[in-house]
């Protein structure tokens, strides 16, 4: 019996350990649903929960992530842990200072609603309303969701990601960093000026101009 419970205790703590709140500021925004925030000294992945926005090369997808960097970019957020996925990201719900950022995305036309079997009313009424009033992706005549651009485009091959060396101190130029994402841990939290040569906040052109879309520029 004893050893059964203990069996039970092991099985449950990964879910507790991921049903938690935490504070977080976000260090970059890696599309229209997904951040990468600082806990502690180590960067975390999050995707937003109960929505999907356009893929980054899939039309309005530069638009969708350029609306969160608008509303979350270097904002220390709440993090409302709701799972972890396959990839190992924390799937969760972003608060900044009362403002649910996952429903603004979706009032915003920036994401579709996504929740398990379209069980989230309110989500569902913000996208009735941007379709509506045709906001953001919803200008579309008949716009694509994700999922399905994500299914016309299974064949192409899934990018090499490489491992991260997100230790302060340990590198301090671009031709160091081995992903857009490294780089960002290393100008914000290791404050590495060297990365961001022009000052606009953007660090290591190369690796991550490509998939960012500067405050002011023209949107899809």
């Amino acid at each position: 019996m004893i050893r059964t419970f203990a069996g039970v205790v092991c099985l449950l703590l990964p879910l507790l350990a991921a049903a938690q709140d935490f504070n977080a500021k976000v260090i970059a925004v890696l599309d229209g649903d997904t951040v990468l925030v600082l806990r502690g000294n180590r960067p975390v992945k999050v995707r937003l929960a109960d929505i999907d926005a356009p893929e980054k090369d899939q039309r309005y997808g530069q638009s969708s992530k350029q609306s969160l960097v608008e509303l979350a970019l270097r904002r220390e957020v709440r993090v409302s842990t709701r799972a972890v996925d396959k990839y190992g990201r924390i799937v969760a719900q972003l608060r900044l200072e009362g403002r649910d950022l996952n429903a603004e995305q979706v009032r915003r036309g920036m994401a579709w609603e996504y929740a398990f079997k379209h069980s989230n009313p309110e989500l569902r009424a913000l996208q009735q309303d941007a379709r509506a009033a045709r906001r953001g992706l919803w200008a579309q005549a008949t716009p694509t969701s994700p999922w399905q651009w994500r299914k016309m485009h299974s064949s192409a091959p899934a990018p090499v990601v490489a491992p991260h060396d997100f230790t302060c101190g340990s590198k301090h130029r671009c031709v160091q960093m081995r992903s857009c994402d490294e780089a960002h841990f290393y100008l914000s939290h290791c404050g590495v000026r060297a990365l961001d040569e022009d000052g606009d906040g953007l660090p290591c052109p190369a690796l991550c101009e490509a998939l960012a879309v500067k405050p002011g520029a023209s949107r899809r």
